[in-house]
């Protein structure tokens, strides 16, 4: 259907192996059903779905990302495949209430530089390249009829098994008929395509899943399902915006270097198994190191040196460890201060507006911590209310410039 059909493909074990276990919390039907087509050198052809609900891919998507290109090297036919019809529905996995829904202006804007970030992991060029598609091309052209063909498949019981659900019912959240329609919508793109499987997030499992339901009783065909582990803070959220600690990849490489040195020196080893292309016996070996008393600091530098590189190159990963050094490590300031006016609001406003801290209540605890401090005399600021000039650390890596 797709072309290439004369690709070869690889069928090393270690290698088969190692992609099929590493950072990987599921395979569905199991590992061993797709190890054996692999290994047959059946040639599969497996998809990445991404809803383009924000102007730029994060590190949340670099994890299937990485493993989609392991599939590529090793011949395989990969999609990666915007959502941009679902999009304008909003997934409603791990959601208290329902998305805001994105007109179609919205969605094509955000997408924008979606293929030029993903060709830092993936090819989209050569003899096996990787393909670009859109959902619309499918779900845009489904009637009336063909809506309610497709949602005959699938029963509300099946649905309110979702952990949301449960919990907005529960709850007394409204939940929307297009919500339960989202599952579905994913799920068809599996049959459109006619995929033999598809990867994504392990909070995209249940999605996934419908689409494997739907391609066997649709198609009579299996499906397999990759479901990766996710990044997530010690509270168990995953890495995002609300948590201030999402690194984006429109990020420049010194702002992502510095966001990544300031994660918690827990979240190396698992960033390392799931963001870089680092051996795992080198993993392993830091892994031990830390756990004799090695500095996690030296590892944690591996880490940010390991994951600009990628994206932005050696050299730029390099200018990037020598800025943060001469900034963080020899107690310097970032010469470029976000510089913050109070005209007519107040700073914890302005300091939202700027994404420099997610709420009032981060700003409350980084001043009840004592985590606001003067850059000039070291007085550490308590007082919520207070606008005077200056140039403040917030935390270990934030500074800005109040006028």
């Amino acid at each position: 259907m797709f072309g290439f059909t004369q690709q070869k493909t690889i069928t090393d074990e270690v290698k088969i192996d190692e992609l099929l276990s590493r950072g990987i919390e599921n395979v569905f039907p199991n590992k061993e059903f797709v190890k054996a087509k692999m290994m047959r050198g059946e040639r599969v052809t497996l998809y990445l779905g991404v809803d383009p609900t924000g102007p730029t891919l994060h590190m949340g998507h670099v994890i299937p990302l990485l493993k989609m290109a392991k599939f590529q090297e090793l011949g395989h036919q990969i999609i990666l495949l915007m959502g941009d019809f679902t999009a304008m529905i909003g997934d409603p996995t791990d959601k208290t209430s329902a998305r805001k829904k994105l007109s179609s202006e919205e969605v094509m804007a955000n997408l924008k530089e979606y293929k030029n970030q993903a060709s830092k992991y993936i090819s989209f060029s050569g003899s096996n390249k990787a393909l670009f598609k859109f959902n619309s091309e499918w779900l845009g052209e489904m009637g009336f009829a063909d809506v309610l063909d497709l949602a005959s498949n699938m029963t509300v019981g099946q649905m309110m098994e979702r952990d949301m659900f449960e919990n907005r019912s529960k709850e007394g959240k409204p939940i929307y008929i297009h919500e339960f329609m989202y599952p579905l919508m994913q799920g068809y793109d599996s049959v459109a395509m006619n995929v033999d499987g598809e990867i994504g997030g392990n909070d995209q499992t249940f999605n996934m899943l419908v689409g494997r339901d739907l391609l066997k009783t649709l198609k009579n065909k299996e499906k397999f399902v990759i479901a990766c582990k996710l990044l997530v803070d010690p509270t168990g959220k995953k890495m995002g915006k609300t948590e201030n600690n999402m690194v984006s990849l429109d990020q420049t490489p010194e702002d992502m270097f510095g966001k990544i040195m300031s994660w918690g020196d827990e979240l190396i080893i698992p960033a390392l198994e799931l963001i870089t292309t680092i051996p795992s016996s080198q993993i392993n070996k830091i892994k031990n190191s830390i756990l004799v008393g090695g500095n996690p600091k030296e590892f944690k530098l591996v880490l940010a040196r390991e994951i600009v590189a990628t994206y932005h190159g050696e050299g730029e990963a390099k200018k990037a460890e020598e800025a943060f050094e001469n900034t963080f490590s020899k107690g310097g300031v970032p010469e470029n201060i976000e510089e913050i006016s109070i005209e007519g609001s107040g700073l914890v406003e302005e300091l939202i507006k700027k994404e420099i801290v997610s709420s009032k209540t981060e700003w409350r605890r980084l001043l009840q911590d004592g985590a606001v401090t003067s850059v000039e005399n070291g007085e550490k600021i308590k007082d919520e209310s207070f606008i005077k000039e200056g140039v403040y650390r917030i935390g270990k890596k934030r500074f800005i410039k109040i006028k």
